[in-house]
C-alpha cells in the first residue's frame, strides 16, 4: 500500500522530492492532488507517496533535513 507522506504545489517540486527519496533508497511515486476541479501538467498540485514499510524511513530522512 502507498502512504502519502508530502504534497507538492507543482510537478518540479513533486519530481524534487521523488529524486531525493529514491536517492535515499526509497520507492516513490507521484499523483496528482485530490482537488475539485481536475488539472494536470506543471502548475497542478502533486502528492508524493511511499510504501508504507518505508514511511519510518522518510520520517527520519527528513528529520534530518
Amino acid at each position: 500500500m502507498w502512504v502519502q507522506v508530502k504534497s507538492a504545489p507543482n510537478l518540479i517540486i513533486a519530481e524534487m522530492w521523488k529524486e531525493f527519496f529514491e536517492g535515499e533508497g526509497i520507492p516513490t511515486r507521484i499523483l496528482p492532488g485530490q482537488e475539485r476541479k481536475p488539472s494536470s501538467g506543471e502548475l497542478a498540485s502533486y502528492r508524493i507517496l511511499v510504501s508504507q514499510e518505508k514511511v519510518h524511513v522518510v520520517e527520519e530522512v527528513l528529520r534530518k533535513l
